[in-house]
């Protein structure tokens, strides 16, 4: 087989395997649209039940009643086929790996995954209740707080993101220490900026209230200290 064939076989069959993810992402809405009001209700019951009595979300534009929950319903989707989207890339990328490289990629893929999941439910069963409680106490007095569902379903993914990324801090270490980018004790020599990066971070993605803002920090400097010490076990058991 010659290399120009060699380059097209790989080209079919990461298609097939992107094919694949599609029709695994499409099935999941299929199943999940017939529930994305219910799946909406509980993505904002955080807000709903912040709310005063009386207190309710709005639509604003003709469309978004219907758009929003479908765009629920396709997030919710992606969530819930991620299992089968990474068997697909790791099936694709597989057969170019060392047998090493495949024992450390597995775990790496499966935690890395794990972790996101993590951090998105961190957000919402910890960090929403804190952050609409303190949107919803500080409205002024004849200030009716009626959030639009396309804006809450803004701002909450970019939350989910934010907390789902700072979750991959420890693998994101390992990594680089793996991959010979950074050294252990540079990881330590540069934590004080790090802690303080935690805080910027904390300060850019959070509602300007100190408690949210340090919901982030810190646990980012902690996933930060759990990086180090998960990479000084990995380059011991490598000189090993």
């Amino acid at each position: 087989m010659t290399p120009t064939d060699t380059f097209i076989s790989h080209l079919i069959e990461l298609r097939n395997r992107l094919l694949h993810i599609i029709i695994g992402v499409v099935v999941s809405f299929l199943c999940l649209f017939p529930f994305a009001n219910k799946i909406y209700t509980l993505l904002a019951q955080p807000l709903l039940s912040r709310l005063p009595a009386g207190g309710q979300m709005i639509a604003t534009a003709v469309t978004t009643p219907f758009l929003v929950p479908m765009k629920v319903a396709m997030l919710a989707a992606i969530v819930v086929s991620l299992p089968y989207t990474l068997y697909q890339l790791w099936a694709f990328v597989a057969p170019g790996l060392y047998a090493h490289e495949k024992r450390f990629a597995v775990p790496l893929i499966v935690l890395s995954t794990l972790l996101f999941l993590i951090g998105m439910a961190f957000a919402y069963f910890l960090v929403f209740p804190v952050v609409f409680g303190f949107i919803t106490s500080t409205a002024p007095v004849g200030v009716a707080v009626m959030t639009d569902i396309g804006n809450y379903l803004d701002f909450v993914i970019t939350l989910f993101l934010a907390f789902g990324i700072a979750f991959e801090v420890p693998v994101a270490v390992v990594l680089l220490v793996k991959l010979g980018v950074i050294s252990v004790a540079k990881l330590k020599e540069v934590r004080p900026y790090v802690i303080v990066g935690a805080f910027v971070i904390g300060a850019i993605f959070t509602p300007p209230d100190v408690v949210s803002q340090i919901m982030l920090a810190v646990p980012l400097w902690l996933l930060y200290e759990a990086g180090i010490l998960a990479a000084g076990f990995v380059t011991a058991r490598v000189k090993e």
